[in-house]
């Protein structure tokens, strides 16, 4: 696109200020704004269930850039500003203050929201999306004795590992077979429910939350379907819904995110989207896929900078992501389905392995590394490619 001056970027999250940045970068000399939701500058959020969650670093290590780096890169930063409406014909975006901006073009990542169960009792329930849910749930963790954990995904795991390190009685429910089955497959899943069952944590699976228990005061435990359980936390980890209502009300094509384009642009050649909400092409994989991960974020953002000023770089990268559960880490990449088949290098007992997933055509589709580092650069490489399952190594 030629002859922009004005672009607002709607959200403020990592893909949102590495867009700004990228922007720069790349010779946008014209207005910049970015619009955020929250009062809070910019920050990372994987810390919130990890680092920071544990006690370890300190909540200002979260923040992406100082406040003076808004000013010296001429970035109009507006926090705790809602955008409420986007009106493609006439060019402009109305805020929750009754004020109109106009654009020459605009990128929506406007990010996720966390996915709430309709319980009885569900508003005393524990969400962690933001500094404040994060602040919130460490003081309970602090105070605390007994945690249900209702969701076995990625966040629900994190944080069973941190309430375990700190002393806290912790049962996970999962609706499902497992934790993870839907992403990693029955072994490794497996693998990963083990892990939590060695450290203590109670892996209920196959089960669901009906009703969250109070005194009237305080949380006293969930009933469950067949039992009710004590507890003094609650946490509500079921996954996170996009924020679309934006590009829906525009107009714009909408499925499981905002769909756009192996460039990160919306039907409408003005409007992109980026990070948790942009269900993007992605020619690697050939697919379309909507990520929910730092890295895609960040490399989103630095894409869309590109784009939006005419440049030909496309998503072709395979996602990737990395935990921290008890004194483990794992760094995962690709983007595996669970009926792909999974082949194992290495010592799942040792915890020192690589999982690879293979698609029905031989295809490496995804890959995780446990206990084996600097190794996924060359498993990145791999992502994508027909491989020949004898030769997989744990790559040392």
């Amino acid at each position: 696109m030629e002859n922009m001056d004005e672009i607002v970027i709607i959200g403020a999250g990592l893909a949102a200020v590495t867009a700004a940045e990228s922007l720069r970068e790349e010779g946008f000399v014209g207005e910049l704004t970015m619009i955020g939701k929250e009062r809070h500058r910019p920050y990372e959020r994987p810390p919130l269930s990890k680092e920071f969650l544990a006690g370890q670093q300190p909540i200002d290590d979260a923040y992406l850039f100082g406040a003076d780096w808004f000013t010296d890169h001429d970035v109009r930063l507006r926090s705790g500003v809602t955008a409420t409406a986007l009106d493609l014909d006439a060019g402009r975006i109305g805020l929750d203050s009754g004020e109109w901006l106009g654009f020459d073009a605009a990128i929506l990542a406007t990010g996720a929201e966390p996915r709430v169960l309709e319980l009885p009792g569900v508003e005393r329930a524990h969400l962690l999306r933001t500094i404040e849910d994060a602040q919130r749930l460490r003081r309970a963790i602090e105070a605390g004795r007994r945690m249900v954990i209702v969701g076995g995904g990625w966040i629900g795991l994190e944080v069973a590992a941190v309430a375990r390190a700190a002393g806290l009685e912790v049962v996970l429910i999962e609706q499902g077979p497992l934790p993870l089955q839907q992403v990693l497959g029955e072994r490794v899943a497996r693998y990963v429910a083990d892990l939590h069952l060695r450290h203590g944590v109670d892996v209920r699976t196959g089960t669901a939350v009906e009703e969250i228990l109070d005194d009237g005061e305080r949380v006293t435990g969930v009933r469950a379907t067949d039992e009710t359980l004590p507890a003094d936390i609650v946490v509500m980890a079921v996954g996170a819904t996009p924020r679309t209502g934006l590009a829906e009300s525009a107009g714009l094509p909408v499925g499981d995110g905002v769909e756009v384009d192996e460039r990160l642009r919306t039907a409408d050649e003005r409007i992109f989207a980026v990070g948790d909400i942009a269900a993007a092409s992605n020619t690697l994989l050939e697919t379309r896929l909507r990520v929910e991960h730092w890295d895609n974020a960040r490399r989103q953002g630095e894409l869309v900078g590109k784009t939006v000023l005419g440049g030909t770089a496309v998503y072709d990268w395979a996602p990737y992501f990395f935990t921290d559960q008890f004194e483990f880490s794992m760094e995962y990449v690709g983007h595996g389905s669970p009926d792909d088949e999974v082949e194992i290098r290495g010592d799942l007992d040792a915890h020192e392995f690589i999982a690879y997933w293979m698609g029905g055509d031989g295809q490496l589709t995804a890959a995780m590394n446990v206990g084996i580092w600097d190794v996924n650069d060359t498993l990145r490489s791999m992502i994508g490619t027909r491989v020949d399952r004898t030769e997989l190594t744990d790559l040392r």
